[in-house]
């Protein structure tokens, strides 16, 4: 059976807790921190009941939060519930913010504590599975140039890496603005047989067209005011490696000519120069422009197009990729964790709410910089959507000049109501409201926080009645 922890210094409830939930569990027992630090340490339970008001200091919380801080330091997964007082609602949110799993109300009843401990071992369980999964994709995500996913574009993807890199082929890289073209260039240059030579990116619409043609060829001294000596362009840098062209699509069109040339002859001539100098390069080009478009338009050399894209790869949005979103966002995490060492564990219910909805027009670099930023600025250990900037969104909606409902105020406004109702029809009873609703009891905590509804359970009612 899993192994329970309860910390709590009344003999008389750690007795009828145990005798509730030992069939179900094998109860471990203490009556002060120390003493369940000890049997922590000593048997490694995965789930942890907590008073919050324990010896010496009972008529406060100093205790609970120590054993809370000194339960999450030993083990960051650890699921630690909270038991509550009537009065210490405050103080038992505080602790979810600072990493408690759920917090009950006293006396608890023992039927309702068996749902929450259901649960949390259930979502201890997907945690470990999760975790595992995790480290095997960022294992293989070595063999694809440090990108992670799992989604079964991306797995497509890492086997065309696979298969393209160790040709000379050139390839045309297709997708929206922070998807990792660039990554994808480095995957496709780290598996090739040039992975000794370098890598030379340039981004053809961050240089100025007058600039370009000398960034890429080269120019010779004298060539123009203030070529005062000879220089190589990237295209030779690039000799004996990779040339990424990212933002082909932004290239000026007489200088589509002379990389259409460099293609099809392996040949460049410096800017002011009448020397072939011939490069052995691998070019891989990207975009975010509709190329099909660019094209039909006239605004890019189809010759260009096709000599450039011998093996065409388009990458998927960010939105398209599914659960990808979390692992990448927990893959985040732990990585900004560590280098700004702090000790943000996990995301709320709603900020994965937030995370799942949210379309990501910036894609995984926006990803990367909202969590970046969270935890950057966070000192909870839980992130919640408004350190996830969602504030930002809800404020960009409502300065719409549109006069009609947005659909997230359409879903909030629907939400509140069907939360209320069924809190009503429950009587208060917060963990049957969440079962009729279909989430979990903390999720359903965060919806109620978001909503700033602050009902009394059917227990705290009647706790709250006695004399």
């Amino acid at each position: 059976m899993e192994k329970l922890l309860i910390i709590d210094d009344n003999s008389d409830l750690r007795q009828q807790l145990k005798w509730g939930l030992g069939e179900d569990y094998t109860v471990l027992l203490a009556a002060d921190v120390n003493e369940g630090i000890g049997l922590f340490k000593k048997n490694q339970p995965r789930v942890v009941i907590l008073d919050l008001g324990l010896p010496p200091h009972v008529d406060t919380s100093v205790e609970g939060f120590r054993g809370l801080a000194e339960l999450l330091e030993l083990d960051p997964y650890v699921k630690v519930i909270m038991l509550t007082g009537n009065s210490e609602r405050e103080n038992a949110l505080r602790a979810m913010q600072l990493g408690a799993y759920d917090f009950f109300p006293k006396p608890p009843v023992i039927n309702e504590m068996l749902v929450v401990l259901r649960r949390a071992f259930y979502i201890s369980t997907l945690e470990d599975q999760n975790r595992a999964l995790q480290r095997k994709i960022e294992e293989k995500s070595n063999e694809s140039g440090g990108m992670i996913g799992h989604c079964p574009e991306m797995l497509s993807l890492f086997s065309t890496i696979k298969k393209v890199a160790p040709s000379d082929v050139s390839i045309f890289i297709t997708g929206e603005n922070g998807t990792g073209k660039e990554l994808v260039a480095k995957a496709i240059h780290e598996a090739s047989l040039r992975k000794k030579g370098p890598f030379v990116p340039i981004n053809c619409g961050a240089i100025p067209d007058n600039l370009l043609e000398s960034e890429l060829f080269g120019h010779e001294k004298g060539s123009f005011t203030g070529a005062h000596a000879q220089v190589q362009g990237k295209l030779q840098y690039a000799d004996k490696g990779t040339l990424f062209l990212d933002e082909i699509g932004e290239l000026p069109f007489n200088l589509q000519v002379k990389l259409l040339r460099f293609l099809q002859e392996g040949v460049i001539q410096r800017v002011g120069g009448r020397q072939d100098i011939p490069i052995d390069t691998r070019t891989v080009c990207a975009t975010n422009v509709d190329i099909a478009k660019a094209i039909k338009e006239g605004q890019f050399r189809e010759d260009l197009y096709y000599r450039s894209s011998v093996i065409s790869i388009n990458l998927p949005p960010l939105r398209e990729r599914g659960d990808d979103i979390l692992m990448l966002a927990n893959y985040f995490l732990r990585v900004f964790n560590k280098e700004y060492q702090k000790k943000v564990r996990r995301f709320s219910s709603a900020s994965i709410d937030f995370l799942k909805s949210y379309d990501w027009p910036g894609n995984v670099r926006e990803l990367q910089n909202r969590v970046q930023r969270a935890i950057l600025m966070s000192d909870a250990a839980a992130l919640e959507p408004s350190d996830l900037g969602c504030k930002m969104e809800l404020s960009a909606l409502m300065e719409d000049t549109v006069p009609i409902i947005s659909l997230r105020e359409a879903r909030d406004k629907v939400e509140l109501e069907m939360i209320s109702a069924a809190i009503d029809r429950q009587h208060g009873n917060v963990v049957r409201a969440a079962e009729e609703l279909g989430v979990s009891r903390p999720t359903l905590y965060d919806l109620m926080k978001k909503h700033s509804l602050t009902p009394l359970s059917s227990t705290e009612k009647a706790v709250d009645q006695m004399p």
